[in-house]
Order: structure tokens, then C-alpha cells, then sequence
């Protein structure tokens, strides 16, 4: 597949591919402000909560190079609105079976198990949503431009995080699965339009997917940093809630309140950094990594320091300003690294690492977290300054040796 020098000859494709991962991702974070008063109200302990999250990422980790091979293979369009039609039902389930549960709590052991289940079928099923995206802006886009076009599928991103803890937080006061109900849609509306947008898959020659391995050197970078920067954002989306309740001493409806507008505000600055990295013209993506990481790693720091609901929100401003530059270098430097044939499967291999980052970090967070509420904060702190610096000392590569076979 020869990749299309101009993305803007697609403008209603790139569009649906833009909507349909923002409304897929309003439907994941429309969970994260509900799961400490949900982990809670079914009687659970916070390090069941990181549990659940943890099984959904080991889901994650080991279907996403599965969804970009095959993609590689039989092409996009296929495998997305196939992954999106299982991530809708799902997520139906979900919600469904959280509002029985609610409802009439069983034992705890029952409870972890079917959150276990249904988070693990919502990890499976979404590990294609954003390997597939990237995968085919990789292939429209020519390597001078990806930068620009990640940054975009970024802030559509972005988007989801704004809508998603919106609807969780806000609606919350009425219903905890209220929201999911009404997230349970979104994913749906996006679909539709994605297939209606979509080329057909007629054309694509099918082809054996590249050996390509974790361990290839040409992707060391991306991988490692993508590892421990997911870490630090679980960490973060994990224990708000928690450390509402505990740190700040709201209660469980105001606490998730809190954590709604602690992640609104990471959406909203993911959006304005990454659309305004969408209009460079040509981005060092490296550069962009060390400094995403270091002015992330800041807003970690400074959340034991500052007290009170605003100093939270502020804080988590800043990890997300600098996280908006992150993510776009992450993509960009793994798409400029391989061959056109390689695409879905390096997408893939960007997006199990993040896989792999939910299994290892939600117990672990939640454990530090058992400890001290302080604790995870700072080891998360601690991750993005070593990514800044594996960046900061990453000798520049010239771009026609990372695209040519």
C-alpha cells in the first residue's frame, strides 16, 4: 500500500477516522470518574479497582498487534468497523451489568469477576480502535507530515477526554451508570459515519505481515517511552477519585466530581496543545518528547505540594500540556521508523506497550497509593524525567533512513 502524500485529498475520511476515536475514547473516560465510588459501592477494596483495569490492559496488550497485523494484512476498514461493532456491545454490557450489580450488590468475589470480564472484552475490542487510526493516517500522510496528523488524531483524543469525564462527572449526582448508558451510544453514532467514510478494503493487496518484534531497535524509543509515559497517565486516571476522597475529604459525590473536572481540564489542554502542534509546518519529534516529559513529570510533582480541589485541576492542567506533546512524538517517531508495509504493525506494537502499561501500573499505583496518597504521584514523576532524558540524548536520524525500506 503506497501511502498518499496529502492527507487533505481525504478530508472526510481523516474526519470520521477523528469523530469515531473521539466519541470511542468519551465512552472509556466517561468510566474513570465513577470507578472509585463504583469499586466502593460494590464493597470492593482500591487495589480491585486497579485489578480490573489491569486485566482489561493485559486484553489490550496482547490484541493490538493482532488488530494492526491483520490490518497489515486484509486491510483497514475490515478489521476497524469489525473491532468497533464487539466494542459496542461490550460496552453495553457493561453498563448493564453495573447497574445490576449496583443495584443489588452481590458477593465481592462475584462482583471483581464480572467487572474483570467485561473490562477485559472493552480492552480487547478497543486495542483496534487506535492502531487501526494511526495506522491508516500513517498510510495517507507522507513522513514530513505525520507529526501534524498525529497531533490531530491527538486532539480528537482530546476531545473524548473532555466529553467523557463530562458526562461521568456531571451526570454522577443522579446515577452512576447513567452515564455509561448514555456513553454506550457514542461509540454507535461514530461507527456509522466511520463506515459510511471509509474506502473499501477492494483494492488492498493482501500481504504476510512483517516480523516485526518489540525488541527492534529502530522502535526502542517510542516503545520505552510510550511504557512508562502510560504509566504515569494510568496513575493519574486511576487515583483522582481515590485521592479526592481521602487527601481533599469529599465525599464519594463530590470526590467524583472532582476527578470529572480534574479530567475535563486534561482534555480541554490536550486539545489546545495539540492543535496548536497540528499547524507546524515540521515538528522535531524528539525535542517535542523530552519536553512534553518534563513539563508532565512538573504537574506530578506539584500535586502534593498544592492543596485543595483547584490546585488538583491545576496540576493535572499541566501534566496534560505536556502530555499533549508526548503522545504525537510517540506515533510519529514509531510511523517514521518503518516501512510502509510495517505501519499496522508498528501502530500496534505502539498501542500494546500501552496495553502493557494498564496491566503493570493500576496495581501498582494503587499499592503505592495504600501507603501514601502522595506516593504514586512522585514515582510517576519520576518515569517522564527518564523519558525526557532518553529523548534529550537520542541522536536525530535522517528522515529518508527511517522510511526507506
Amino acid at each position: 500500500m503506497t501511502p498518499t502524500p496529502d492527507p487533505v485529498r481525504r478530508p472526510n475520511e481523516t474526519a470520521a477516522l477523528f469523530v469515531f476515536n473521539t466519541l470511542c475514547l468519551t465512552a472509556i473516560m466517561a468510566f474513570m470518574p465513577v470507578i472509585g465510588p463504583v469499586v466502593r459501592g460494590l464493597r470492593l477494596a482500591e487495589w480491585h479497582g486497579g485489578l480490573v483495569v489491569t486485566v482489561a490492559g493485559v486484553l489490550w496488550m496482547l490484541m493490538a498487534r493482532y488488530w494492526g497485523g491483520r490490518s497489515d494484512r486484509v486491510g483497514r476498514r475490515r478489521v476497524l468497523l469489525r473491532a468497533a461493532a464487539g466494542y459496542i456491545v461490550s460496552y453495553l454490557l457493561l453498563a448493564i451489568g453495573l447497574d445490576l450489580m449496583l443495584r443489588e450488590p452481590p458477593p465481592a468475589w462475584l462482583a471483581l469477576l464480572a467487572l474483570m470480564a467485561l473490562r477485559a472484552l472493552l480492552g480487547a475490542f478497543y486495542a483496534a480502535m487506535p492502531t487501526v487510526s494511526a495506522a491508516r493516517i500513517a498510510d495517507i500522510t507522507a513522513p514530513e507530515q505525520r507529526g501534524a496528523m498525529m497531533a490531530r488524531l491527538g486532539a480528537a483524543n482530546g476531545l473524548g477526554m473532555v466529553l467523557g469525564p463530562a458526562i461521568g462527572g456531571l451526570l454522577v449526582k443522579d446515577s452512576l451508570t447513567l452515564p455509561l448508558y448514555i456513553a454506550a451510544v457514542l461509540p454507535l453514532l461514530g461507527t456509522l459515519w466511520l463506515a459510511a467514510k471509509l474506502p473499501s478494503d477492494a483494492a488492498h493487496e493482501p500481504r504476510v505481515t512483517p516480523p516485526l518484534k518489540l525488541s527492534d531497535r529502530r522502535l526502542r524509543l517510542p516503545l520505552a517511552a510510550m511504557l512508562l509515559a502510560m504509566s504515569a497517565v494510568i496513575t493519574a486516571q486511576m487515583i483522582v477519585g481515590f485521592y479526592a476522597m481521602d487527601a481533599l475529604r469529599q465525599e464519594p459525590g463530590p470526590a467524583a466530581r472532582t476527578a470529572g473536572w480534574a479530567m475535563t481540564t486534561v482534555g480541554i489542554m490536550l486539545i489546545l496543545v495539540q492543535v496548536g502542534l497540528a499547524k507546524a509546518r515540521r515538528m522535531n519529534a524528539a525535542r517535542c518528547l523530552a519536553g512534553g516529559a518534563l513539563l508532565s513529570g512538573v504537574g506530578f510533582l506539584l500535586v502534593p505540594v498544592l492543596g485543595g480541589a483547584g490546585g488538583l485541576v491545576a496540576c493535572y492542567a499541566i501534566m496534560a500540556a505536556g502530555m499533549g506533546l508526548v503522545f504525537p512524538s510517540i506515533q510519529t517517531l514509531a510511523a517514521n521508523a518503518v516501512t510502509a508495509d510495517e505501519q499496522g504493525i508498528a501502530a500496534g506494537s505502539v498501542i500494546a506497550v500501552q496495553g502493557m502499561a494498564m496491566v503493570v501500573a493500576p496495581l501498582v499505583c494503587t499499592l503505592l497509593y495504600g501507603v501514601r496518597p502522595w506516593m504514586p504521584y512522585v514515582v510517576a514523576a519520576s518515569l517522564l524525567l527518564l523519558v525526557a532524558l532518553a529523548a534529550a540524548v537520542q541522536p536525530r536520524q535522517p528522515l529518508s533512513a527511517r522510511t526507506m525500506p
